[in-house]
């Protein structure tokens, strides 16, 4: 802290300026190419500029109006010409694009949350081919009906898929933090005659942030779930589910869902999946 005993404080230094208003020299240096704010005189002997305390009350001011989010051309408009409704304008557009931001983070805090817990479900779910049964609670979801049936291709068609389904998406303002871990849905009676057809594409979605009307909801359940670790696996591990619902006389209640628990890199040409094939029933 630098003490104003014995300091002439209309003739200060940029180094004393500075620091009594704990901001660097190379910021005082700037404002004052910026024509914000320059040394108010000169010593005629030796050429220094030099700075009076006054001017403390203008550097206060362009680092308020700093803070809040003008940038330096605006400030100087200001310094020059008070314009209040200007400058209401300037500061309702950075409250709004601050809005903006903070939705933006929340969005990037659920989407770490949900890889997070993503994670640790891989690391906790039974080796691939073990059937469980298992409660999952509500889920919210946007569903995408592609027209197109990907039982009928390899993988490269999935890719396709998503590539439309991303752009749907971006059409609706549904956040690119949401594109993620994108499965399939086969409806109820395909799935019950193993009819494999299915056009339709989706992920999780938080309500909050997504309009209602684009929002299939999933109930909570109990559901019968079958983990896979490729891709081709997954007709078979449907007639496996079929046999064990024989077997054991469940009832199917709602639609058949592959959902992927977690993407993992396989190889530069093919997307590694981990899988969750999972139909609710009730038993009995």
């Amino acid at each position: 802290m630098i003490k104003l005993t014995n300091l002439d404080v209309k003739k200060m230094t940029i180094g004393q300026m500075a620091r009594m208003n704990h901001i660097s020299e190379q910021t005082l240096r700037l404002y004052d190419r910026e024509g914000l704010l320059s040394p108010l005189g000169r010593d005629e002997k030796n050429g220094y500029r030099y700075y009076d305390i006054r001017q403390s009350a203008q550097l206060d001011m362009i680092q308020y109006m700093k803070a809040l989010g003008m940038p330096l051309k605006e400030i100087r408009v200001h310094m020059k010409k008070w314009d209040t409704g200007r400058l209401k304008q300037l500061l309702v557009e950075n409250r709004d694009a601050i809005d903006r931001r903070i939705e933006e983070l929340n969005l990037q805090k659920r989407a770490i949350e949900r890889t997070l817990d993503s994670y640790e479900r891989y690391e906790a779910a039974p080796p691939d081919g073990s059937i469980v049964l298992e409660y999952i609670p509500k889920r919210q979801m946007y569903v995408k009906n592609t027209n197109v049936n990907f039982y009928d291709y390899e993988i490269d068609e999935y890719e396709r898929i998503l590539r439309d389904l991303k752009e749907d998406m971006a059409a609706h303002a549904i956040s690119p933090f949401f594109f993620a871990n994108a499965g399939t849905i086969l409806r109820r009676e395909n799935f019950m005659k193993r009819r494999l057809y299915s056009a339709e594409v989706f992920v999780f979605v938080d309500r909050e942030y997504v309009d209602e009307e684009l929002i299939t909801v999933i109930p909570p359940s109990s559901y019968l779930c079958i983990y896979c670790d490729r891709f081709e696996k997954e007709k078979e591990y449907i007639d496996r589910l079929l046999a064990e619902i024989e077997e054991k006389h469940y009832t199917v209640t709602g639609d058949y869902i592959c959902e992927v628990i977690v993407e993992m890199p396989l190889d530069y040409t093919e997307r590694g999946m981990f899988l969750r094939l999972q139909v609710p029933i009730r038993m009995g």
